[in-house]
């Protein structure tokens, strides 16, 4: 008997792509109207392979092989595929994985530094049209100078301290600490003078070895450097800060 009801699909479904030229997994929506051969076609521009050299097979939500989608007459419909199934596809051709996402293999473009400067439509060509940074010359002459001048400051000070000398170092935003001054010259760790101190407190940093290089004795958070002119040296004698009584 018939009950007069009707049970209507839904006429589109919403899969899961892998293939094996690309790691990534996509979504799309398929008419179940189209046949594999059309299928096929639409998910040429998606994996990047060819129609011709495609092999699909279905799989479950759970990922569980169900059967191949062999038949290019068929209807994507007639096969079992429901929403978040996966379809993968095989290229036959030999395509490797992330071939279209290595950039490894992409020529790149270069350009001699020459021939960059010659062009009037680059980021240097603005820079120098505005006299902007390096490309401003009495800017840059200022600041050299400027360098020049801290360089020689900084020489003067140190010149003025010799290894063992009592001191007292002031550096804005930290207490006053004394200590005797172990090194004066120039480090590999930066640029310009500074003053090796051992303070007679563990105010320190380190026991003299900076980036593995020593550059003078004393026990581990007493060592410390600062520039020469955070240095006064002077008759500091060391305080007695009551270690021996009882």
């Amino acid at each position: 008997m018939d009950s007069g009801v009707t049970v209507v699909t839904c006429p589109y479904v919403d899969v899961r792509l892998t293939s094996t030229i690309s790691s990534f997994e996509v979504k799309r929506r398929f008419n179940r109207g189209i046949t594999i051969a059309e299928l096929k076609g639409k998910l040429e521009m998606v994996v990047g392979a060819s129609p011709s050299s495609m092999d699909l097979e279905l799989f479950s939500v759970s990922d569980k092989f169900m059967q191949k989608l062999d038949d290019n007459e068929a209807l994507l419909g007639s096969y079992p595929v429901d929403d978040e199934c996966r379809i993968h596809v095989t290229d036959r051709s030999g395509g490797q994985m992330d071939t279209f996402t290595d950039v490894s293999k992409v020529e790149k473009f270069e350009l001699s530094d020459d021939a960059y400067n010659k062009r009037t439509d680059s980021a240097r060509s603005f820079m120098k049209n505005l006299r902007v940074g390096q490309y401003n010359e009495e800017e840059m002459a200022r600041k050299k100078a400027e360098a020049a001048a801290r360089r020689e400051e900084e020489k003067v000070a140190a010149d003025a301290i010799s290894v063992g000398n009592r001191c007292k170092v002031q550096v804005a935003g930290q207490p006053t600490k004394l200590g005797t001054v172990m090194y004066v010259g120039t480090t590999d760790f930066k640029q310009g003078y500074w003053v090796g101190v051992k303070y007679d407190e563990p105010l320190g940093k380190h026991n003299g070895i900076v980036d593995g290089k020593r550059y003078f004795e004393c026990e581990d958070k007493y060592g410390g450097f600062v520039k020469p002119q955070s240095v006064i040296v002077g008759d500091f004698p060391e305080e007695d800060y009551g270690l021996d009584e009882m």
